[in-house]
């Protein structure tokens, strides 16, 4: 018999051995079969991300993720501490304390949504990278500042940095597989509070020695690696980065990639991403009013308590108000300590009060956290984010003056006024139309005008 024409010039991977069965696949489908392969050849980024699991890209981005998490909450903590200090070694009244810690809540009120709305045109990445230079450079200036006027300026330009931080819990969902998501994202508390931990255990080092001023020096840092979103690639119509993103998390996770062609809804343009009226179409109105009462509840509650613990153990169950100045008694290092405790636990019974009430209403915030990126789609997702959060500073706004002033008048009324909110706040969350357990991640919206 005679070879057929051009049987010559093939080479070894064409030639096929004869077996019983069906006929065998062409080479290609032969190479796929190593890899994970949706179907009809194509694959979304939700398909990616669960294919690829949960794996050593994660366990990195948790890392950084929860290293913002910590500055936040060593930011946050710190306005508890602040506010003492600074009455005995400027002798400021109690209104100025509470506007120390009003100026940061409404730097982050107003810088909120301006953050969002650049993490959705620009990337999530481009946002925490200047959010943390930001951060550092002007919480290093606040440490070095000349007297209670500067101090509240520049600590209203640390408010402004600390307002991208939730941005950084937009970027970790992204990249989490479905059934990992909400588990993830609550875990980020550990990081809170160790982040309050630590503050409270440098103010203990360093504000009987060193005093207020090296006290804020010692709180920023940055994180210098942060993979960019591959959903905000796909949603800006950048499938080939998105892509290599994707591979970057197979080789981490040691997963093999999926083969096929990446495939996303409509891609939406840089003016129409991160558009804050988008929230309140139709169909996300009622989701949108909701989640801002409870974020602003949540902060409102959560700052309410934290601020409460100093002025609780400042002034004692009393509640009564130093007489004058010369009363003023700076915390101590027992005052440290249970202040300390109160994250993790104490031996008294106010402070194990505090203690699981600062526990219930941190779950909560958490929980805010792991249903507002899932509710919202990609184009949407660090506005809506943002947007929350700006609405919660604006609680965080008000409850100095309950927390530091209605305080000292009656401790009835304060605390009245934060279980009141609460009981709001869980009325709104079953209120919540949309249930997003299970719930995929959607990249556009549909606008109808």
């Amino acid at each position: 018999m005679g070879r057929s024409k051009g049987y010559q010039d093939l080479d070894d991977s064409h030639i096929r051995p004869r077996s019983p069965g069906p006929p065998m696949p062409p080479p290609q489908e032969i190479e796929m079969a190593s890899v994970s392969v949706v179907p009809d050849d194509t694959f979304t980024v939700t398909q990616a991300v669960n294919a690829l699991g949960f794996g050593w890209f994660q366990v990195k981005l948790s890392l950084f993720t929860g290293l913002c998490w910590m500055a936040d909450s060593m930011e946050m903590t710190i306005l508890s501490i602040l506010s003492p200090a600074l009455h005995c070694e400027w002798n400021i009244s109690k209104y100025q304390q509470a506007l120390t810690t009003t100026i940061v809540f409404m730097g982050m009120m107003l810088s909120s949504t301006f953050w969002g709305n650049i993490s959705d045109r620009y990337g999530r990445k481009t946002a925490l990278s200047m959010c943390g230079v930001l951060l550092f450079y002007y919480g290093l200036l606040s440490s070095i500042a000349p007297n209670f006027l500067w101090l509240l300026f520049l600590r209203g330009l640390v408010g402004f940095a600390i307002g991208c931080v939730p941005q950084s819990v937009t970027l970790y969902a992204e990249f989490l597989p479905t059934k990992q998501r909400a588990k993830c994202v609550v875990l980020l508390d550990c990081f809170w509070a160790l982040g309050a931990c630590l503050e409270v255990a440098l103010a203990l080092v360093v504000m009987p020695t060193l005093g207020v001023h090296w006290l804020t020096c010692s709180v920023n840092y940055t994180a210098t690696w942060l993979p960019e979103s591959a959903r905000y690639h796909v949603a800006s119509g950048e499938p080939d980065k998105a892509l290599a993103t994707l591979e970057q998390i197979a080789q981490d996770n040691g997963r093999p990639m999926l083969l096929g062609r990446l495939v996303c809804d409509d891609s939406v343009g840089i003016g129409q991403r991160g558009r804050l009226k988008h929230l309140l179409i139709p169909h996300l109105r009622n989701t949108s009013l909701l989640l801002w009462f409870i974020w602003m509840a949540c902060a409102f509650c959560y700052y309410g308590l934290v601020l409460m613990t100093t002025e609780l153990f400042e002034t004692g169950p009393s509640g009564l108000e130093e007489p004058c100045a010369a009363d003023c008694r700076p915390l101590q290092t027992t005052d440290y300590m249970d202040l300390l405790w109160t994250t993790l636990a104490d031996r008294t019974f106010l402070t194990c009060i505090l203690f699981l009430a600062r526990g219930i209403i941190a779950g909560l915030f958490q929980a805010a956290y792991v249903y507002t990126p899932e509710v919202y789609p990609t184009a949407l997702r660090a506005t809506a984010v943002g947007a929350c959060s700006a609405v919660a500073r604006l609680g965080a706004m008000v409850t100095p003056y309950v927390a530091q002033v209605l305080l000292k008048n009656s401790i009835v009324i304060a605390t009245s006024v934060y279980s009141l909110v609460a009981v709001l706040a869980a009325v709104a969350c079953l209120a919540l139309p949309i249930e997003t357990k299970g719930r995929e991640m959607r990249d556009t919206v549909t606008v109808t005008n």
